[in-house]
């Protein structure tokens, strides 16, 4: 296999390496190309980290940012000095479109793809449509995604591939018993059936409907925990703690914790809650759970089908407005102890077989083969 010397241009929002799921997702794929490959991740400058930093084999080089305007014309200074020294054989633009088209309209005779992670920043217009026509391929993280994008922009079709996001097999693993209980004790939960809830802690997510879910299935298992991991608004979240007062539900609202520590609420959990409401393009956190060995309830809706396999390593819940259809597999779960180690075994097995992040850089590696 001939090396590819690879640049993946990140966003500009969060410098790399960052807590934003893109920035996670892009240094663990680098990471895993670069055992095959010469990988560089451009991304914004921060008074957090130098200018240029190693992280294994892959090279962060960092730029002024600032604003959008200002980012793209850094990136495209950088580009215009090295692409003169041959230095990038191929150039991934992640979740940015007019970035991406503004790339390869500046440096037509270098291969540029547009790797997508949700529809954020892919509205249906004709302003977007002309962007994604410029690039020469398109990678969606998930079936779900790549059948959005084709609906949207027909004219792109035959652009998009897919390929699967993953998770770091050795950091998310099942935690032997003694070391879940003192898990549990470290993030002030007590020995009890623990439900967690991971990411952003907005509307869409649906914490309200878990909330109720969990309220449900304490009347019928009484030893019955939360722990919400995400920050939100301050009235949000002030919303949410006077309703699970009302609930009289134990809940533990842990914040925001780092990615890097993230590994241990999942550790400390028995099940995983997704009841998201609307769209998901894939879901990462729901690979974290299974990773954990620990099965996943979640809304089925977008990507998270893709992942979770009903009744085999979790539940899709298709009325997922619904908080009882959540508290039936909840119950299901909690009243079976050898339901839940099947359903754990399974999570973990799946994990492993399908989403790790060796797996997501051999696919990537074998599209981007074409443009050697």
């Amino acid at each position: 296999m001939s090396i590819l010397r690879i640049l993946m241009i990140a966003p500009e929002a969060i410098p790399v390496p960052g807590g934003g799921s893109v920035e996670i997702c892009m240094l663990s794929i680098a990471r895993e190309l670069s055992r095959d490959h010469d990988v560089t991740i451009l991304s914004r400058r921060s008074s957090a980290y130098p200018a240029v930093s190693r992280y294994g084999r892959v090279t962060v080089e960092r730029i002024p940012s600032g604003d959008r305007k200002t980012y793209l014309r850094s990136i495209l200074t950088y580009l215009k000095d090295n692409l003169k020294k041959k230095k990038f054989d191929l150039i991934q633009v992640d979740n940015r479109p007019s970035y991406m088209a503004q790339v390869k309209k500046r440096f037509p005779g270098t291969p540029v793809t547009l790797f997508l992670h949700s529809l954020t920043f892919v509205p249906q217009t004709k302003a977007v449509a002309a962007c994604l026509a410029k690039a020469d391929l398109i990678i969606a993280n998930s079936d779900s995604l790549k059948e959005r994008l084709s609906h949207r922009f027909p004219a792109s079709r035959s652009s998009i591939r897919t390929v699967h996001l993953g998770v770091d097999l050795d950091r998310f693993h099942p935690p032997d018993r003694k070391s879940k209980k003192q898990l549990k004790a470290r993030l002030g939960l007590k020995d009890a059936y623990t439900i967690l809830f991971a990411g952003r802690v907005i509307p869409r997510k649906g914490v309200p409907v878990l909330l109720k879910a969990a309220a449900l299935l304490r009347e019928k298992v009484p030893d019955v925990q939360l722990l919400i991991v995400g920050s939100g608004s301050s009235p949000y979240m002030k919303s949410l703690k006077a309703e699970a007062s009302r609930l009289k539900l134990p809940v533990v609202f842990a914040g925001r914790i780092s990615h890097r520590s993230i590994h241990r609420a999942y550790g400390a959990a028995d099940c995983f809650v997704c009841p998201s409401q609307q769209h998901e393009a894939f879901g990462l956190v729901n690979v974290e759970a299974m990773a954990t060995g620990i099965p996943v309830i979640a809304s089925d809706i977008g990507g998270i089908g893709e992942i979770v396999k009903h009744k085999h390593n979790g539940y899709l819940v298709r009325k997922y407005t619904h908080p009882e259809e959540f508290a039936r597999y909840l119950i299901r779960l909690a009243r079976s102890r050898s339901l839940q180690a099947e359903l754990s075994h399974n999570a973990r097995k799946t994990a492993v077989r399908h989403f790790g992040w060796r797996q997501t850089a051999k696919a990537l590696s074998a599209l981007y083969g074409r443009f050697r």
